[in-house]
């Protein structure tokens, strides 16, 4: 995008990739422990932990079980065991450090400051119409985001895995900014309807209804998969199920956080309007 690495090096976005996703654990633990913190969690321990260990245990775990695919095929590609060493003393060694130190940070600040205190006793969520519940929401706030992307979604699997060179990266970028308003905007459409029908469970719902969109980009791939590619290989077909796998659950975490953070931003503002005497 600004001209710093070239398409053609794909090794050099890659890694930039890795160290940017590592030296970010420090900004990870602090939002993670001020969100929770101000939804009033009670074992932080888990929480740093699950934020340093969860996505990227993931992550390794199923590129661990593809590179020893790869290494029974004895293909050229196997990433060899020095680097995979290497990943890990970047994950145990810089990530998970610098993610308890956000943690700390985040814990030892005080709290988010709310608008308007909440009721101790939970109020009865009156029936809800069919087109209110959780599954339907859901389902219809992922269809928004995944079509913000659909386009440049195939540009950018025919890149990977049918050797085709991506220049358009400017263009990604305009792209994601048109994601990340898309995302916005639906999950706070979502939850002001979710509020108005007197239902104020509306975090999970905001994280999930633009995370499903990351459910519509691994149905995509098993559609790419059937329509465009030739791959009749076991070991094949797992490196791509395994690697859109990946991919998905990244969108889903990326999507759905920026539906949770946009709701609360906007029930923060909605709240902080009312007058109390």
């Amino acid at each position: 995008l600004l001209g710093v690495l070239s398409p053609v090096h794909r090794g050099a976005l890659l890694q930039s990739c890795l160290l940017l996703f590592t030296f970010m654990g420090f900004f990870a633990g602090y939002v993670a422990s001020r969100l929770y913190k101000t939804f009033h969690g009670a074992d932080w321990k888990q929480m740093t932990l699950l934020t340093a260990f969860l996505y990227p245990g993931i992550f390794f775990g199923i590129f661990f079980i593809l590179n020893l695919l790869i290494w029974g095929q004895r293909s050229s590609g196997a990433v060899p065991f020095t680097t995979m060493f290497a990943m890990l003393c970047l994950w145990f060694g810089v990530s998970v450090p610098l993610v308890c130190l956000g943690a700390f940070f985040g814990f030892r600040k005080a709290n988010i400051e709310l608008p308007v205190r909440t009721n101790q006793i939970p109020r009865q969520i009156p029936v809800q119409s069919w087109f209110m519940k959780p599954a339907f929401t859901i389902m219809v706030g992922g269809v928004l985001p995944f079509g913000a992307v659909f386009t440049e979604l195939f540009f950018i699997m025919s890149s990977i895995w049918q050797h085709q060179f991506y220049y358009l990266f400017g263009f990604l970028a305009l792209v994601l900014v048109i994601l990340l308003i898309t995302c916005a905007e639906i999950a706070m459409a979502l939850t002001y309807f979710q509020l108005t029908a007197e239902d104020y469970n509306w975090w999970w719902r905001s994280f999930l209804s633009c995370a499903s969109s990351g459910f519509y980009v691994f149905g995509y791939a098993i559609l790419y998969f059937s329509s465009r590619l030739q791959i009749e290989k076991p070991v094949s077909t797992m490196l791509y199920f395994g690697y859109m796998l990946i991919m998905s659950i990244l969108f889903f975490l990326l999507t759905g956080s920026i539906g949770l953070l946009s709701s609360f931003s906007f029930v923060w503002a909605i709240y902080s309007s009312i007058k109390i005497d």
